[in-house]
């Protein structure tokens, strides 16, 4: 049954509101980065009025904390995709495919990992890594953002797991498959896209990640991601707004373009949590 027009026109109204307001600090940050500190200043909202100025992007680009900054960011993702990744599809198997006692208690416990944010948890966090003797190492980010992932991780995998035929499965074992190579080389290709969806929602998560490195990495500006590399610039040119548009849009033109070349795998690994046979 469709909605009727008014209501149509309401969530539409409400979807767009909403666009525009997710959409407007990217253009303001954009558009502060091709025009000087003073339009900036002198209209924020504005459009360049002496045409493009270039000569930010030109400052960052060449300082070499920027790309240092940047490779750590990378790194970082790169060990909590993968880390996650592999971790998550494991345990969703487990828990879609396996029997054991308590399954079902088990996988709750897990799901509320979902209540929990890791800001909440910084502080216990940064007392253990200090234990461990992992301060001022990317590690100490990496594994803490990996393991608060999984959880949301595993619930959207299990569903896909869950969904596919149980006949598939028997049918491999009288192939000659074990368990191993089904989930290696049948299951996994098949909920392919929920692997893409779980996978860059991690790489966002990432790539954007600002108060764990910064309680953990604070004494070792060599290890510092992107977006602590952003506060240390801000701290340097704090007058010159435009220049700190400028590292803003750089940081965010990434994540941008991953998520434009990735969107239909998010929305099908979200959404898709049935499979036809």
């Amino acid at each position: 049954m469709r909605d009727k027009p008014h209501v149509m026109a309401i969530k539409y109204t409400l979807l767009t509101t909403l666009s525009i307001l997710m959409m407007l600090p990217v253009v303001v940050a954009f558009l502060g980065s091709v025009r000087t500190n003073g339009e900036f200043m002198t209209q924020p909202f504005g459009l360049p009025t002496r045409g493009l100025h270039l000569d930010n992007y030109i400052l960052i680009l060449s300082d070499e904390r920027f790309w240092r900054s940047g490779l750590n960011s990378l790194g970082i993702t790169v060990g909590v995709v993968l880390l996650n990744v592999i971790l998550s599809s494991m345990l969703a198997f487990a828990f879609s495919r396996i029997r054991f006692f308590s399954k079902g208690l088990w996988f709750n416990i897990l799901s509320v990992g979902l209540l929990f944010p890791l800001v909440v948890a910084i502080l216990p966090i940064f007392i253990q890594i200090r234990n461990f003797g992992l301060t001022g190492n990317l590690l100490g980010v990496i594994l803490p953002m990996a393991a608060f992932g999984i959880p949301g991780s595993v619930v959207i995998l299990r569903g896909f797991f869950i969904s596919v035929p149980k006949e598939l499965e028997e049918a491999a074992y009288i192939d000659g498959a074990n368990i191993y190579q089904f989930f290696l080389r049948i299951l996994l290709p098949i909920v392919r896209p929920a692997i893409f969806a779980v996978a860059t929602i991690q790489i966002i998560a990432a790539w954007n990640e600002f108060f764990l490195p910064l309680g953990v990495l604070t004494g070792s500006p060599e290890t510092w991601p992107l977006p602590l590399g952003l506060m240390q610039f801000q701290g340097q040119y704090g007058t010159d707004w435009a220049a700190v548009m400028t590292y803003i849009t750089i940081l965010m033109i990434p994540a941008i373009i991953f998520y434009l070349f990735t969107q239909r795998f998010i929305v099908t690994g979200l959404t898709g949590g049935e499979l036809k046979g």
